[in-house]
């Protein structure tokens, strides 16, 4: 498995609201397991044609390989974060999937297929979010698009709304073993202020979208790049969360889809 550098900033300045008060990582960044790992923690088993339009991303570097969510919004086109597709040559999709190993079909696609945001900053996890060029999908009952939200939502904070959050990330800050069962779990959306007393404003901006983790959950590793739905439509996509594990009651953060509307039209040509 890929090693990554964790988002680690000054506790001495947290104070200010700046900088975190909790390091923060990228559910990707969890494991040290060299395999796919895992499942949203503490979620529920996914039923078969529950989420049509959620993919598994297995990318491939030259120092490694590491395992992804991601979303279906158009029979060409995949939906990400920016921190998947960073560094990979190519990407093994799996469409249509309940359990991760036998999926209906498989695309392979190189990095050259893949448009990642140009201001994308690690560092500072701006602009966490990747669109994949895909072969034409032929959609189904178990393989479909999630919508978009419309034009006229762009300024909803969908706060105190309860979305849906699935993958395949670890079922514990503990796992150390891979399990190969969809997940998904309802986590109710927060006020972005709140988020930032945990990560601080430099980070929590107004395009990133947190919600609570109640009862220890959370997204974990795997999730990374996955959908956030509400009422079938992609609101979030898995950016990050507190270094210290997936269970410890710090919210978790995802790239708010309304603040890329344009991005993704411009990019794809994809709208509501």
């Amino acid at each position: 498995m890929k090693v990554f550098a964790v988002f680690l900033l000054a506790i001495a300045s947290a104070s200010a609201g700046l900088l975190p008060q909790v390091a923060y990582m990228h559910p990707r960044d969890r494991t040290t397991v060299p395999s796919i790992d895992g499942r949203i923690t503490n979620g529920h088993n996914a039923v078969v044609n529950q989420f049509p339009y959620q993919v598994g991303l297995s990318f491939t570097a030259s120092s490694g390989s590491w395992w992804c969510g991601g979303s279906i919004i158009g029979n060409t086109w995949v939906l990400t974060a920016a921190h998947c597709t960073s560094g990979a040559s190519s990407v093994v999709i799996y469409y249509g999937a309940t359990v991760r190993t036998s999926p209906q079909f498989t695309y392979t696609v190189p990095s050259s297929n893949w448009i990642q945001h140009a201001n994308y900053i690690s560092l500072t996890v701006r602009n966490d979010i990747s669109l994949i060029k895909t072969p034409a999908a032929p959609f189904s009952a178990s393989v479909n698009k999630i919508a978009l939200p419309a034009i006229a939502s762009t300024y909803s904070t969908y706060v105190g709304q309860t979305a849906v959050a699935s993958g395949w990330g670890r079922i514990s800050d503990e796992a150390t073993t891979v399990t190969s069962h969809l997940q998904y779990t309802d986590l109710t959306v927060i006020e972005n202020s709140v988020c930032q007393n945990t990560f601080g404003s430099l980070v929590v901006t107004s395009k990133v979208i947190c919600v609570a983790t109640p009862n220890s959950i959370s997204t974990c590793q795997g999730d990374s790049g996955g959908p956030l739905a509400l009422d079938g439509t992609l609101i979030g996509i898995t950016s990050f969360g507190a270094e210290d594990g997936c269970e410890i009651g710090a919210p978790a953060a995802f790239t708010r889809v309304t603040s890329y509307l344009d991005w993704i039209k411009t990019n794809s040509g994809i709208s509501a």
